[in-house]
């Protein structure tokens, strides 16, 4: 089914309009947000998602239904991953915590035009040539083995380098190495000068490409729809500034969330190398033709493998913190009280 273009008018139209609510609302005050108001606004924005899920499933089928919930789960799942790279950007520019929402929602406007931009060039690839599934879900399962094979050790700080877009930046605009407020650009000395609060967004917003290579190709592989693949991206990025705040220190104790991850993305990864055999065409592949025994994962399935590896991951993460938080709780007492029996686990007999 094609989507008429007046939705897809609509669509941008309304997501601009929460973007600009947003702004008004929220961020156009300098403030830090408390953790009530970014849980109510976070409920608010899932309750949003799915609240159009619904709709979309009523409308389109419940196929289709089935596809954006999805591709919305995987996508917020993904975002949350990101949230712990935009924490290492924002302690690298030591941007004050009331102006991060700004840097976040206007980094999240950048990184939703420039997704747009993927998901219609992705759109525009699977409708010419049908071997691109083998290149998404070949990167895909890279991807998997490389978030699984890396370090994440939550003690150790994770070096931050600028992006090359933030380099050029830098080299051909005049900067200032001081914030003045949540202002853009400052006059001093009779020029003009970005701040570092510009360079910040741009570096956010550019960052988040890296993120959309695996993540728009991991919805590709859940659906063949560009409009459910732009609407879950859309989504899943709106909420992102309300999660940030909430989650805080919470990042830090999803340690086998990368884990948890990289079998989300191996397993969509495989998914389509079985659609690219099934429906292949490349010519040194099986004649040209179609591999007979390639199964295909229904939809199902795919949404229950990501939602049980999410809970596993999150259930895991949080079992494991709380094991290490006890551990060096009892050896920080056991050093200043070392008659204190519970403090080296016995029993005082």
């Amino acid at each position: 089914m094609s989507v008429p273009l007046w939705i897809w008018v609509a669509t941008v139209v309304g997501i601009a309009a929460i973007l600009v609510f947003d702004f008004y609302t929220h961020v156009r005050t300098p403030h830090a947000p408390s953790f009530r108001e970014s849980a109510s606004w976070s409920a608010v924005y899932i309750s949003l998602a799915l609240v159009f899920g619904v709709a979309l499933g009523l409308v389109w089928g419940w196929g289709h239904g089935t596809e954006y919930f999805a591709g919305y789960v995987t996508e917020k799942s993904l975002s949350v991953d990101n949230l712990f790279v935009f924490l290492i950007i924002m302690t690298r520019f030591a941007v004050p915590r009331e102006y991060q929402q700004k840097v976040l929602l206007v980094g999240v406007a950048i990184a939703l035009v420039l997704r747009g931009l993927f998901i219609a060039a992705g759109a525009a690839a699977i409708a010419s040539f049908s071997w691109v599934f083998y290149v998404f879900g070949a990167f895909l399962l890279y991807t998997a083995v490389t978030l699984a094979r890396e370090d994440h050790d939550a003690e150790r700080p994770v070096d931050y380098k600028d992006s090359l877009v933030v380099r050029l930046v830098r080299w051909a605009l005049p900067t200032t190495e001081e914030f003045h407020g949540d202002r853009l650009t400052v006059a001093l000395h009779g020029r003009r000068l970005l701040t570092p609060m510009l360079i910040v967004m741009v570096a956010i917003g550019s960052t988040d490409v890296l993120f959309a290579l695996d993540s728009i190709p991991a919805v590709y592989g859940l659906t063949k729809e560009p409009y459910i693949v732009f609407t879950t991206n859309a989504l899943a990025l709106l909420g992102l500034r309300q999660l940030y705040f909430l989650l805080g220190g919470l990042l830090q104790r999803l340690v086998f969330l990368s884990e948890g991850l990289a079998v989300i993305l191996g397993f969509i990864g495989i998914k389509l190398v079985l659609e690219a055999l099934h429906t292949n065409e490349v010519p040194f592949i099986n004649g040209g033709r179609g591999v007979a025994w390639a199964p295909e994962i229904p939809i199902w399935l795919s949404m229950t493998v990501i939602l049980g590896t999410l809970a596993t991951a999150t259930a895991a993460s949080l079992i494991s913190t709380g094991r290490r938080t006890r551990a060096v709780a009892r050896r920080t007492l056991a050093v200043s009280d070392p008659s204190d029996p519970a403090a080296t686990g016995g029993d005082g007999a």
